[in-house]
């Protein structure tokens, strides 16, 4: 480079010379040939090219020789141009000189560099044609790569690029392979090793490297050594695969295993045994040496390393802080041992477990009345229940030593204790049949002593039978006598004068009497267990065209209702007779459905009751026969509460033993027993509160109802009033919700019929509630009063009927679940007023129905503070 810069300011110098020295010679041409002449030979020893310069300085100096010689004296600034011209034009061709020999001796060291790196190549070139091999090198990106070696290796066909389309010489998944390790290599620089075979089952080497930037890919043949190295490096890996995959499957597993090394030692443990020493992992419990094992027992392992020999062993082991019980295993190797820990706890907990469970299952059976024996394949007996030595009067001594079944039989044979055979033997033959069969067989036995005998034999399946033995006789004389009963009763239907007739659960007739036929001038043909209610209603509909009656009836027989109730219906048929029907729901789920003829009866109390009002138009001319009458209504209610209390104790009684039933504390109950007794339970409780309700009403109407009145706190009795409806709350799925403000406190009243006024109209709202809807309680003052309000969402009430639900005995359900006898709300108004307060109920159809009870309360009583009243205003059963 600083040669070329030389070059170019010589150059530049030459120009100058040219351009400048030739005029100054023009104008003094005596100094110029004079100074030139005398430049010209140092110039020439130089080597400098200024000769020429010099020689066209003269041609032209010689040129004008006429004219210099006649030219005067110049001055002396011509002289001094054509010195600093010949200085420069002198250092010029120095610096150029120095710039050439450095030139030359660069040239001199490229040409000797050039030979050393031919002599490489060469080099290069033998050691890569040594082996057999072919080299693919990638420079920059996009770039064509190099491709050297013995192409005939891979492929046939002298074409380098074919080299790189693998698929072309190696099976799809080994391209596929090469293909993404080769890219691999490109892009990121992954060095790899990876052994091939060809389609022509050559087996090859493929390694790839970056080396100074480029990607090399080296594809060399594989023989000899190199392919037994080359097949054991594949052993290699798939035993190192196996070996991960062996670790794998055994970190999966929850028993602790371990390698040790000959000084026991572990070496590899898995996830399990890591837990169980309590490390991090496996990597932890081997660098910290932690052993699974104590010390004694691997003195006792240690004593048992015999090779090819197996240690088992088991013992108890500290797991995590907690004793467990084991089996070990442990097996000698050539590089150490190699063990496993089984645990058991959950085995012998599970074991113990079944003990536990089966000594509970005989003292189960035990407490059974049937009897129960276990014989197994040998016929010996294993297991057999009280209720069995007690059926045969066997001795405990005799049955503890396992007797053979052939034997109990020819036992019980000799006391006759057995049914009578005439061919004992064949008998007792077809008996242990059981034995080699796979069927349950049923028998009855018939005993000499009277007694009936069903007897079960149930195969095991470890080959043995099991004997149930239940004793039928009460039953079979039960049965006889429920049979006899039954023509009892089908008798008496027969010659009832009232129709009756039962329809199942599914709306068929089961049974009905000559008088229903006869009643409804039915065919005798339909009287049969196909008849179903639909038709014998479309049967009927000749003589009765109620349709509303006839739904109602059918409603009860085969619809779908939770609660079961009864109706009852005065049918005026067509052809003037009048019939009462009366449906009525039985326990099994059937129906009883009676008519009765009640056309004479009705026209006797059409004719008394014309009488009567009759009567009731002389009552002016009869008050004394009135006052007599109101001495009559006096008698009566004092009959109706004496009555009343009367009920009350046997009612008490029959629920006190029905629950008794329902306990089972005289004797187990079978399922429809229970459900019985429940229904006789809830039917008696139903009706021990309808009694008191009369009870109520008798005393306020004679002025016998005293209130004990004190201080109430109105929080507390309306929290006493919610617990009370709790389950009903539950049962119909509402919410209840208590309101309760900061300045209700308490107030004068009878704490008992506060409740009981609260508790009515809870009832009563929750009946006519549908399932999801909230009723709410509410109290408040508002200034000598507390007002109670109890609000619900149900059907509401028709204005119509606003001033007659106050009656007694007018119940509206409104198609509403809810039932009653029409006294909740009469007693609730009775005990209001008693307070001194009064009744207001507000209600809408489909809007629900507020009822609103005002007590009055002055504000001298004591306002308990709302901090401490007993209950808070809670929400309750309210999501």
């Amino acid at each position: 480079m600083r040669t070329e810069r030389f070059q170019r300011k010589a150059e530049l110098c030459h120009h100058s010379i040219h351009c400048r020295g030739f005029a100054g010679l023009r104008r003094h041409p005596e100094i110029a040939v004079t100074g030139l002449r005398k430049l010209r030979l140092p110039l020439a020893g130089a080597g400098f090219g200024c000769s020429g310069l010099a020689q066209s300085a003269l041609a032209a100096a010689g040129a004008d020789a006429n004219l210099l010689d006649g030219m005067e004296h110049s001055g002396a600034i011509g002289v001094s141009a054509i010195i600093a011209l010949v200085l420069f034009t002198c250092v010029t061709a120095l610096l150029h000189l120095t710039g050439r020999n450095r030139w030359t001796a660069r040239e001199a060291a490229l040409n000797k560099q050039l030979a050393e790196t031919a002599a490489r190549l060469e080099r290069a070139n033998v050691f890569l044609s040594a082996e057999r091999q072919v080299v693919i090198a990638w420079g920059a990106a996009g770039s064509e790569p190099d491709i050297e070696g013995e192409l005939s290796l891979i492929t046939d066909a002298p074409v380098a690029r074919r080299v790189l389309g693998f698929g072309s010489w190696l099976s799809p998944a080994l391209a596929q392979q090469m293909e993404a390790n080769v890219e691999r290599l490109r892009s990121r620089g992954d060095s790899f090793i990876a052994p091939l075979l060809g389609l022509n089952g050559r087996r090859l080497e493929a390694e790839g490297r970056a080396i100074a930037g480029r990607a090399i890919l080296r594809i060399r043949d594989v023989s000899g050594d190199r392919l037994e190295l080359t097949l054991l490096r594949e052993r290699t890996a798939r035993i190192q695969s196996e070996l991960e995959t062996t670790r794998s499957l055994l970190d999966a597993v929850p028993d602790p295993v371990w390698s040790c090394d000959t000084q026991e030692r572990p070496v590899w443990v898995n996830r399990a045994y890591a837990q169980a020493v309590e490390a991090r992992d496996g990597n932890e419990a081997v660098l910290r040496g932690l052993t699974f094992m104590d010390q004694q027992l691997r003195t006792q392992a240690h004593g048992a390393r015999a090779p090819g020999t197996v240690w088992q062993k088991r013992a108890p082991a500290v797991v995590a802080g907690a004793r467990r019980l084991f089996d070990f295993y442990q097996t000698a190797g050539a590089t150490g041992v190699v063990g496993m820990a089984r645990d058991l706890s959950e085995i012998e907990n599970a074991r113990i477990a079944l003990e536990r469970q089966m000594q509970a299952h005989a003292r189960t059976l035990d407490q059974l009345s049937t009897a129960v024996a276990v014989f197994d394949a040998k016929k010996r007996l294993i297991f057999r229940n009280t209720a069995y030595q007690t059926l045969w009067s066997l001795d405990p001594k005799y049955l503890d030593q396992m007797p053979l079944d052939d034997e109990i039989l020819d036992r019980l044979r000799a006391t006759r204790r057995l049914p009578e055979q005439a061919d004992f033997r064949a008998w007792k033959k077809s008996v242990f049949a059981a034995y080699q069969s796979d069927e349950t067989n049923e028998q009855v036995w018939y005993l000499p002593d009277g007694r009936t005998l069903h007897v079960v034999t149930n195969p095991n399946g470890q080959g043995g039978v099991t004997y149930l033995f239940d004793d039928i006789s009460e039953r079979s004389r039960l049965e006889s006598q429920f049979n006899s009963l039954a023509r009892v009763q089908s008798e008496t239907l027969d010659n009832l004068r009232e129709g009756v007739a039962v329809f199942g659960s599914n709306g068929r007739l089961k049974l009905s009497n000559p008088a229903f036929g006869s009643l409804w001038q039915l065919d005798p043909a339909l009287l049969n267990a196909t008849l179903h209610v639909d038709e014998f209603t479309a049967a009927c509909m000749p003589l009765y065209t109620n349709e509303a009656q006839w739904r109602d009836l059918r409603q009860v027989v085969a619809g779908v209702s939770d609660a079961r109730t009864g109706i009852q219906h005065q049918m005026v048929r067509r052809d003037g007779q009048i019939v009462e029907c009366a449906a009525a729901p039985l326990p099994d789920g059937a129906t009883l459905v009676t008519f009765t003829d009640i056309t004479a009866g009705f026209n006797v109390e059409k004719a008394l009751t014309e009488r009567n009002e009759a009567l009731k138009e002389r009552s002016d001319a009869l008050k004394d026969k009135f006052e007599a009458l109101m001495q009559a209504e006096n008698l009566r209610a004092d009959f109706v509460h004496h009555v009343s209390y009367e009920l009350r104790t046997p009612l008490n009684s029959i629920i006190g033993f029905t629950q008794m039933l329902a306990d089972e504390i005289a004797g187990p109950l079978n399922p429809k027993q229970k459900e019985y007794a429940g229904d006789v339970s809830k039917s008696s409780t139903a009706l021990l509160a309808i009694i008191d309700q009369i009870l109520d009403l008798a005393s306020i109407d004679r002025g016998a109802m005293g209130l004990k009145p004190d201080d109430v706190d109105v929080a507390s009795v309306m929290a006493g009033a919610a617990e009370g409806v709790q389950d009903r709350i539950a049962e119909r799925m509402l919410n209840l919700r208590i309101v309760v403000t900061d300045n209700v406190g308490s107030f004068h009243a009878d704490t008992q019929r506060l409740r009981q006024i609260l508790f009515a109209l809870l009832s009563n709202a929750i009946g006519f509630s549908e399932p999801g809807q909230t009723v709410v309680l509410a109290a408040m003052r508002r200034e000598d009063e507390i007002v109670i309000k109890v609000t619900d969402q149900g059907r509401g009430i028709a204005p119509e009927l606003l001033d007659q639900i106050w009656d007694r005995f007018k119940t509206f359900p409104q198609g509403s679940r809810h039932r009653g006898v029409g006294l909740g709300l009469s007693i609730v108004r009775a005990l209001v007023e008693a307070h001194k307060g009064r009744v207001d109920i507000q209600s809408a159809p489909g809007e629900g129905t507020v009822v609103t009870c005002t007590f009055p309360a002055p504000r001298a009583l004591a306002v308990v503070p709302r901090a401490l009243a007993l209950v808070p205003p809670v929400v309750v059963n309210e999501d």
